[in-house]
């Protein structure tokens, strides 16, 4: 196995999460050099079991949020098995989960508890809702909080009624928040030697990503005198049709759209009243994008690529899913990385997005079997196989 070479190499996460959010997070700090240890019941993490897969237990969607980790099987109701994880977490940089806070507290694994064995531990959680709230032991899941939130109402179909954007964007977003936050915490351990609880709410999270732009007339207080920016709202604000496919294309400087409506043919607009500045042309988005809907109907999509580019418009194809393993740029920067997998064989494994001079991130585990790596954590953690096979077999 690669040696681990990103920023957290050295540090030890004990990561109690299951389907996205802490998942996604916990893959983040294993990108990053991490030593991840992912603790699951017997029944495993339930994406194990969603999507393609050769092997039963390995499907896609595990795939995705679990490289970079090593799996431990440990049924936490059972004492000699809470114990061992106890045990774990001494020798433990942070430990996160998303469980309900509740449940977490039950289980006798709350920041007290833990920080009593382990007082520099980061305890980091993630929930659908704010620690210490009305709805703290809420269920949560992505779809929930797009609804509560708003979100689905930005994506409203033509008949108005809100949709759920296709993607767990509140999830992976949680999660990148979560990680980063995380990073913050030992930063903060470095400087002090002190650890901390930390929480992360799902609901909060969206909302301040989702307001930068959509509070709007809330920022002074008055909503109702409109909130949604309308340039993100417009239906003409989506790729373009062209000849014989979708373009995305967007200007933002004057000197932007100047070259944009020379290249349609409509040069003059520039100086009309309607789109002559930029508070001008955000006044009369619908008009202005109407423009493009028409212009982009001209030329083929490699013909306007072939001039807005050297014209410094950001411009780019309107690419569906299966189109990106041939996308151009993914290929010159080998973002698709393709590896041999113990059991799955020949495997495709997106790339970590960040660059680190000196600390690079790097794919140094696959996804790990369901309690591949059981006997071997609790070696580490000074158990020999007597005790091992007590711990895997303890009953309450």
């Amino acid at each position: 196995m690669q040696k681990a070479s990103g920023p957290l190499a050295g540090i030890r996460v004990i990561d109690v999460t299951t389907v996205v959010l802490g998942p996604y997070a916990s893959q983040v700090l294993g990108d990053m050099g991490a030593d991840v240890i992912k603790v699951e019941t017997k029944d495993g993490d339930t994406t194990r079991n969603i999507g393609p897969s050769r092997t039963p237990g390995m499907g896609s969607y595990f795939a995705t949020l679990n490289r970079n980790k090593r799996s431990l099987v440990l049924d936490l109701k059972r004492p000699a098995a809470r114990e061992a994880l106890l045990k774990l977490v001494e020798t433990a940089d942070v430990f996160v989960h998303n469980m309900r806070i509740g449940a977490a507290q039950r289980l006798g694994l709350d920041y007290a508890t833990l920080a009593a064995r382990n007082p520099r531990l980061i305890y980091a959680s993630a929930s659908g809702f704010r620690k210490g709230s009305s709805l703290q032991e809420f269920p949560a899941y992505d779809d929930l909080i797009q609804g509560v939130s708003g979100l689905a109402s930005l994506n409203a179909g033509p008949d108005g009624a809100p949709r759920y954007f296709p993607t767990v964007v509140v999830d992976k977003l949680t999660g990148t928040v979560l990680a980063s936050m995380i990073g913050m915490a030992l930063f903060h351990r470095e400087r002090t030697g002190e650890g901390q609880e930390l929480n992360v709410p799902m609901m909060e999270t969206i909302l301040s990503f989702m307001l930068v732009e959509h509070l709007w007339a809330g920022t002074l207080d008055e909503p109702e005198n409109g909130m949604g920016y309308p340039r993100m709202l417009t239906p003409h604000r989506r790729p373009y049709e062209t000849k014989d496919g979708h373009i995305s294309v967007i200007a933002v400087s004057d000197a932007q759209w100047r070259k944009l409506f020379d290249s349609m043919g409509v040069g003059h607009l520039i100086e009309d009243p309607r789109f002559c500045s930029v508070a001008a042309r955000a006044k009369n988005v619908d008009a202005l994008y109407a423009t493009l809907t028409e212009g982009m109907r001209q030329r083929t999509t490699a013909e306007w690529i072939a001039e807005l580019r050297p014209a410094d418009i950001p411009c780019g194809p309107a690419n569906r899913l299966e189109d990106l393993f041939e996308e151009p740029y993914l290929r010159e920067t080998g973002f698709f990385q393709r590896m041999e997998h113990p059991v799955e064989g020949k495997v495709v494994v997106p790339a970590a997005p960040a660059w680190f001079s000196r600390t690079p991130a790097s794919v140094r585990r696959l996804w790990p079997r369901q309690g591949e790596h059981t006997r071997e954590i609790l070696r580490e953690a000074g158990y020999d196989d007597a005790e091992i096979d007590g711990i895997m077999e303890a009953r309450t």
